[in-house]
This record gives C-alpha cells, sequence and structure tokens, in this order.
C-alpha cells in the first residue's frame, strides 16, 4: 500500500508550534504515516504528538530533519512522489486522481514562511487548494480526504487507550 508522508517546511519553534501540532495531528486523522519537521527541532511538539498517538492509538510517527532538500534529493532517487501543496499550483480536483493512480509513495510538502523554488521545481506536482491564501492544516486535510475518496473517516486507529463513541448528544469516550 502506498505510504504518505508530510514534510513541514520551516518550523519556528515560538511562532509555529501551534499550527505545525495542528498539521501533525491532521496528517495522523487523515491517513498520512508520518510529518517530518524541518526548521527549528521541537522535542516538546513531538513529544506531545507521540503522547496523542499512544493514548488514541494508530501507526503514526513524527520525526525532525534539519536538511530537507536532501531528503528531497533522497525520496525521488527511491522512487518516491512529491506533492507539494501550494495556492500556485494546479487545482486538486483536476490532478487527485492522477496523483491516486501511481502506486509510488508520496512526499507531501506543506509550507512555512517562504518555500524555496527547489521545492516548486522538484515537485511530481504542485497542488492548489483553492487559489486564495489559507492554512497549511485545511490544504492538508482537503488534500487526504481527496486523495483517500473518504475512506480515511472510516478509519480503525488500533493499539489506542482512548476511543470516542459517536453521539449526538454529550461526549462518551471508552478508556480501554
Amino acid at each position: 500500500m502506498t505510504k504518505i508522508k508530510v514534510l513541514r517546511l520551516d518550523h519556528r519553534r515560538r511562532r509555529d508550534a501551534r499550527i505545525t501540532t495542528h498539521v501533525c495531528l491532521t496528517g495522523r486523522a487523515f491517513g498520512a504515516s508520518e510529518v517530518i519537521l524541518s526548521g527549528d527541532k521541537d522535542i516538546k511538539l513531538m513529544e506531545n504528538v507521540a503522547d496523542v498517538t499512544e493514548r488514541w492509538g494508530g501507526d503514526f510517527a513524527v520525526s525532525y530533519r534539519k536538511n530537507w532538500d536532501n531528503l528531497l534529493d533522497e525520496w525521488k532517487k527511491n522512487d518516491g512522489q512529491v506533492v507539494h501543496l501550494t495556492m500556485y499550483g494546479e487545482q486538486v480536483q483536476d490532478v487527485v486522481d492522477d496523483i491516486r493512480s501511481s502506486d509510488k509513495d508520496k512526499l507531501v510538502v506543506v509550507g512555512g514562511s517562504r518555500v524555496p523554488g527547489k521545492v516548486y521545481r522538484e515537485a511530481d506536482w504542485n497542488v492548489s487548494v483553492t487559489t486564495q491564501p489559507h492554512s497549511e492544516v485545511s490544504a492538508l486535510a482537503i488534500f487526504l480526504h481527496l486523495y483517500f475518496q473518504g475512506k480515511e473517516l472510516g478509519k480503525e486507529f488500533e493499539g489506542g487507550k482512548l476511543k470516542v463513541v459517536p453521539s449526538s448528544h454529550g461526549k462518551k469516550i471508552i478508556e480501554k
């Protein structure tokens, strides 16, 4: 089965902790197997995401890579494909079937403050989720949702200690 990993560019520990945490949680919930952080190394953020995975289950990792541009080179050398989420790319609804039809592993790149030109050049697809400015979290969620055709919404997360029981009123959580 094709693996999807997410590369979060240019994480800034003081400024981006909340948004990067949400990138990680979104990637986990919507079917990615790993988020790779670049920029500032943020052990606390990585521990928090690992704690969520331990409590709620699933097979998900968060890691750090100082030199992200070497990762792009390695990824492509190992026959993987790069999907860059940007407001300047081809519209997601026009290319998602193409992306899904390839059985190669995908590295989905979401930007930080400024995305270097190398990312645009090296990407197999520069993909726009609307042509308007918005959050990398929403772009990632929509891309993964379309990529997995909604199947991620019914995914069971094995090995967790907690599970939500859907309810029309109130909160129901089972502790395993």
